[in-house]
């Protein structure tokens, strides 16, 4: 039996969206075109961002639809800071996905960016009293703050009106790609300048996302072509995939507090279980506010990439933690920052959760825990 533990990374399509999807390729016809048939893609790209933006907490006219939450991040991130290059510092948090961390990092290359880092506590959550003090001694030359909204390695859900107060006017960019669809998420009560979402975390596909762009904002495009997307995103529209992924939102908001207490049930029965059959183990990143069914566990003595060897072997997927990346063999970087050491970073894996697992797979994962921590050892 194959048990699918990596929901963080991707979820399987919801049946909706897929129906969504197959529906909607088969309408021929360009958003942008004149035409009957453009007009009718239109219209159903249209609805689909209203859909998408009474979920999110935002107006329509702020949905900018791109290709992944790595593109959304990248044109917010590079956006924001070309459009205003009298001010050169940005501060991220140090848990962000790569996402975010590396378009920075190019900057900081390419463009003179000075990067300043916001640490986060022991448990994951940003150190406001840190942040603010960046803040203040730097307020004049900051041209964006970004801090996501949960992390997708350890689950923790970060303060975001908190930060937004500390910034005041500078634009603050948060990454809820992890997020979106799983907790409540509301880009207007939360005081937002951008955020990023995507479809393929949520149950829809892969290949589409978004960037929130608060109404009346302009930033630098990273595409320059026929002015789709407010002139912020110039490509053809990729009608399918934004027609599923608002289907996908739409299921997932219908279900969103029924899935968050099973999830999280489940999550909890995992952890439960994995502390009694390894009571050596110890479970990262839990502060009571955190995105359901992710279980981060650091395995003392063991190393992470024999553990998932061993673990699929045994027909269960789960991760090292961030897919995107996969197969750079270096520590977590939220670990490091959370003040977990090396070692024990190179000992950690993450299993997530989502909708399609069952009782059955958290049982036979507890089932088998201890005898593959204990092989991993050897």
């Amino acid at each position: 039996m194959a048990i699918y533990l990596d929901h963080a990374a991707t979820t399987p399509m919801l049946p909706a969206a897929i129906d969504a999807y197959s529906r909607q390729m088969t309408e021929v016809g360009n958003a942008s075109s004149l035409h009957a048939q453009g007009r009718a893609v239109r219209k159903a790209v249209e609805e689909s961002r209203e859909l998408i933006a009474k979920a999110a907490g935002c107006d329509a006219t702020e949905i900018i639809f791109v290709a992944s939450g790595t593109e959304a991040n990248n044109l917010a991130i590079k956006g924001f800071f070309w459009a205003n290059l009298s001010k050169k510092t940005i501060v991220v948090s140090t848990i962000e996905h790569h996402a975010v961390l590396d378009p920075v990092e190019w900057l900081e290359k390419h463009d003179g960016a000075k990067i300043i880092y916001a640490p986060v506590m022991p448990d994951g959550i940003v150190d406001l009293d840190a942040l603010r003090l960046i803040v203040d001694e730097n307020r004049e030359d900051i041209a964006l703050i970004a801090v996501m909204h949960s992390n997708n390695e350890v689950g923790t859900l970060q303060p975001i009106s908190e930060v937004v107060a500390i910034a005041g006017d500078i634009p603050v960019h948060s990454d809820a790609v992890q997020s979106f669809g799983k907790v409540v998420f509301d880009f207007a009560g939360l005081g937002l300048t951008s955020a990023t979402i995507s479809a393929h975390k949520l149950g829809g596909p892969l290949g589409v996302g978004a960037l929130i762009l608060k109404r009346g904002l302009d930033i630098t495009p990273l595409l320059h072509g026929g002015g789709q997307e407010r002139d912020i995103r110039s490509s053809t529209v990729n009608a399918p995939g934004i027609v599923s992924f608002a289907t996908a939102v739409d299921q997932s908001l219908m279900n969103l507090r029924e899935n968050f207490f099973r999830v999280e049930n489940l999550a909890d029965q995992l952890r439960l279980g994995i502390q009694k059959a390894v009571p050596e183990s110890i479970i990262n990143g839990r502060t009571g506010n955190n995105l359901p069914g992710i279980v981060n566990v650091t395995f003392p003595g063991t190393k992470n990439e024999t553990l998932l060897v061993l673990l699929d072997m045994a027909g269960i997927s789960a991760s090292q933690g961030s897919a995107c990346s996969a197969g750079v063999q270096r520590p977590s970087h939220v670990l490091l920052a959370m003040g977990i050491s090396e070692t024990s970073a190179d000992a950690t894996i993450r299993f997530s959760l989502g909708s399609t697992t069952t009782d059955d797979e958290i049982t036979t994962v507890c089932d088998l825990i201890a005898a593959i921590a204990e092989k991993a050892r050897v």
